[in-house]
């Protein structure tokens, strides 16, 4: 067997027995945080705010929860979904309103074994069994996943192209699947799911069966703009040549109706001339015939 083929462990979800006493955790209305993953959060809730303090006073670190209903101000046990993340508390700043901005960088994914309220979250995360995996899969998988990280950056125009330096140079499985999955712009759900998954192999398919659904999705959008796009110009330039043919009608107009009081005064002089029939009818003739010549043409002068 080739040393790219061996079942190696994964770490991810690896808690050992000294881990798994109770943390504060807090609730999140909109945002899922990944393992690797540093972010701002503003918290202003009473809980939240207990268990902040409750960390900074003791390891620093917080699970952080998705709430499964953005909308709900004061969750139950039950409103939380059972995977969240633990994350180590960097930075803990408080605001003139009373709220707290604290900077967190999530360590590693958990499974929820319990959760009690008691002024605020308590968290106990289960005893989790790791997973095996093919180093030599995982790395085919990692690749796909940049190669289609990479699509999805050249549709979607609000992701730094910085993005997929970044993303090129991680080496680890786990923390590339993490990286990719807080900058596809999908719903909470989805990034829950990704979250749950613990099986590294599954939850690179997921992510690459995600991104080609934005993909599609991002496609299609990109083929509607370039038809508007299209539409509009057509419009904007069927509108400017409409407004020429007025104006040049316009002209034409008045130059008619300057040339039909030109033609009054020769009209009745053949009437009056009492000529004999034949020179009154090419005199009526030639008249007509510089009716329609153009006032511009050099021969309108010469009468």
């Amino acid at each position: 067997m080739k040393d790219s083929d061996k079942i190696k462990k994964n770490d991810d979800i690896d808690i050992k027995k000294q881990d798994i006493a109770s943390l504060p955790g807090i609730s999140l209305r909109d945002v899922v945080v990944f393992p690797s993953m540093v972010i701002p959060l503003f918290v202003g809730r009473e809980k939240s705010i207990t268990a902040l303090n409750i960390a900074m006073d003791s390891s620093k670190e917080i699970i952080l929860i998705a709430q499964k209903k953005a909308d709900q101000d004061d969750p139950t046990i039950d409103d939380l979904y059972r995977v969240g993340t633990v994350a180590r508390i960097l930075q803990l700043l408080k605001l003139p309103d009373g709220t707290l901005k604290v900077l967190v960088e999530g360590t590693k994914r958990v499974k929820i074994k319990e959760i009690r309220d008691e002024n605020c979250f308590y968290v106990t995360p289960e005893i989790n069994i790791e997973n095996e995996f093919n180093e030599r899969e995982l790395d085919i998988l990692s690749r796909a996943l940049v190669s289609q990280f990479e699509q999805y950056i050249k549709l979607n125009k609000k992701i730094p192209t910085e993005i997929l330096n970044t993303v090129s140079n991680i080496d680890d499985n786990g923390k590339l699947c993490y990286t990719i999955a807080a900058h596809i712009q999908v719903k909470i759900n989805i990034k829950q799911e990704i979250l749950e998954i613990g099986d590294p192999k599954l939850k690179s398919e997921f992510i690459l069966e995600v991104l080609q659904g934005e993909i599609d999705v991002l496609e299609v959008e990109k083929q509607v703009r370039s038809k508007v796009k299209s539409q509009m110009e057509k419009s904007q330039r069927e509108y400017y040549l409409n407004e020429q043919m007025k104006a040049i009608q316009n002209e034409l107009d008045g130059s008619s109706s300057s040339a039909k009081d030109d033609f009054v005064k020769p009209e009745d002089d053949i009437k009056n001339a009492s000529m004999p029939r034949e020179a009154t009818e090419k005199a009526t003739s030639e008249l007509s015939k510089l009716k329609l010549m153009s006032p511009m043409s050099a021969d309108w002068h010469i009468h």
